[in-house]
């Protein structure tokens, strides 16, 4: 560790894999409670273990994108963060809004918390991801900008390179989108509206950026390649991906009151938008071809590989498969949008930062790499959870084949519950799949505290 402020980067990981752990323990709840419908119930009905599971997932992967930047950002400016200290304030009040967030959410009805943090003031509370308190969304807001202070104070005044720059856009834009959470019109369709302008610009526009700044910045790393070659490829894939996400926002538009010409729009764009998840493997492993070096990190190559093709099969492939109109006619609502969602977010944005993960932890452990049996149980906990999400998305890609076809597009549509009943299977094998991804999660820890032999010590690692 070249810098002692990338040290901090430890505490966000940590917390990061513990909401990870919660997110897919409600996960595999609410998998069970597809099939097994009173599980739980009343104490943890399926509308709320819903709402903590998509709100852990956002919580603990803005964590990992704190920790990473905090980790890289020093290294790549050559000077250290500039005010460690408020990243270590600012962890603890983001860590305790989102636990009692979470803990509202689990132990107070949602409308008796609505009113004691009293949203009626500013309304915007209710809508899907973003339940939040308007409390909570305010504290959201302050982290956020004291994390974009600080790390762009220390790239600004430090040496800028295209990986923290195209970082510090991402970041912005994250930051910048959110704040139309705080925006909630009377009309239903200026509502949904506008609220895509968070979710859609976040996951399908910023957070690429934030994505392929992290695996440029790993790849350099592991590889040894000139980075001139690296920004570059880096360039081109922002330039599509903010091309495309952008006004690809339109197939969310389709189908809400908007005007037709969002029909073309959405379609035209959102057909571009596997490009440059194309490009980014591609780009990924003809960097690791090229590579000047074999790292001693086998266990961060692995996962800088696997998000490049995870990402296009998730929100390339799977994106692609339903995003057209005349598709997303019959597709909109189903099972094959939560088939997408779940290899998307996994392929993109929780695989790069365990990527980031993989390759800094052992670094501020003081250590090249994790010892060999340590790696090697990484890249088990890899397989299992790659492969497992393959499962989940094959499943629930066949239970909304048969529920388009059953619910929507057969002469004699069946009613939505009749249809249930008959995909059940697949809801089945997808809770079979969720226990081994959990499984691959729990040894994945288990793997940072294996001992075994050492592949070198901190002082071996190329500069």
């Amino acid at each position: 560790m070249k810098y002692e402020s990338q040290g901090i980067a430890k505490m966000y990981f940590i917390a990061a894999i513990g909401l990870f752990v919660g997110q897919i323990l409600f996960g595999v709840t609410m998998g069970l409670q597809y099939v097994w419908g009173d599980f739980l119930f009343p104490a943890i009905p399926f509308n709320v273990a819903r709402m903590v599971h998509t709100n852990l997932l956002i919580v603990w992967l803005l964590f990992g994108f704190m920790g990473s930047a905090y980790f890289l950002v020093p290294e790549e400016s050559e000077r250290e963060l500039y005010a460690p200290w408020l990243a270590k304030i600012m962890f603890w009040i983001f860590l305790v809004a989102g636990a009692l967030t979470i803990l509202g959410y689990l132990l107070v009805p949602y409308a008796t918390l609505a009113e004691m943090t009293m949203n009626n003031l500013l309304p915007t509370m209710g809508r899907e991801f973003l339940e939040q308190p308007t409390i909570t969304k305010i504290g959201i807001v302050i982290v956020a900008l004291a994390f974009l202070f600080n790390i762009g104070m220390t790239i600004l005044t430090g040496k800028k390179t295209v990986i923290t720059l195209v970082l510090l856009t991402g970041l912005a834009g994250l930051a910048v989108f959110f704040l139309f959470s705080f925006y909630v019109p009377d009309n239903l369709v200026l509502d949904k509206y506008f609220w895509w302008f968070v979710v859609h610009l976040w996951v399908e526009g910023v957070w690429e950026l934030i994505l392929a700044s992290f695996l440029a910045y790993v790849l350099i790393k592991v590889t040894g390649v000139d980075r001139e070659v690296i920004e570059k490829w880096l360039y081109i894939i922002i330039a599509m991906a903010l091309i495309s996400g952008l006004v690809g926002t339109g197939h969310h538009f389709f189908w809400i009151g908007t005007p037709d010409y969002w029909q073309w729009l959405g379609s035209i764009f959102s057909a571009l938008e596997p490009i440059p998840f194309f490009m980014m493997t591609l780009f990924a492993f003809n960097v690791v071809n090229k590579r000047r070096r074999d790292h001693a990190n086998k266990a961060a190559v692995l996962w800088a590989l696997g998000t490049a093709v995870m990402a296009f099969l998730g929100a390339g492939v799977w994106g692609f498969l339903h995003t057209l109109a005349p598709v997303n006619y019959y597709t909109h609502g189903t099972q094959i949008t939560a088939a997408h969602g779940h290899m998307a977010f996994y392929g993109a944005y929780v695989m790069v930062v365990l990527t980031m993960i993989s390759y800094s932890m052992p670094i501020m452990r003081g250590q090249k790499a994790a010892n060999v049996k340590a790696q090697a149980l990484e890249m088990w906990s890899f397989w299992l959870m790659t492969v497992s999400m393959v499962f989940i998305t094959l499943f629930l890609t066949g239970a909304g084949i048969l529920q388009v076809y059953l619910q929507r597009y057969s002469e004699a549509p069946l009613p939505f519950m009749v249809v249930q009943d008959k995909i059940a299977i697949f809801y089945w094998l997808r809770e079979l799949a969720g226990l081994v991804f959990l499984i691959g999660l729990l040894l994945y820890i288990y793997s940072f505290f294996a001992k075994g032999k050492e592949v070198g010590n901190i002082e071996a690692i190329a500069s």
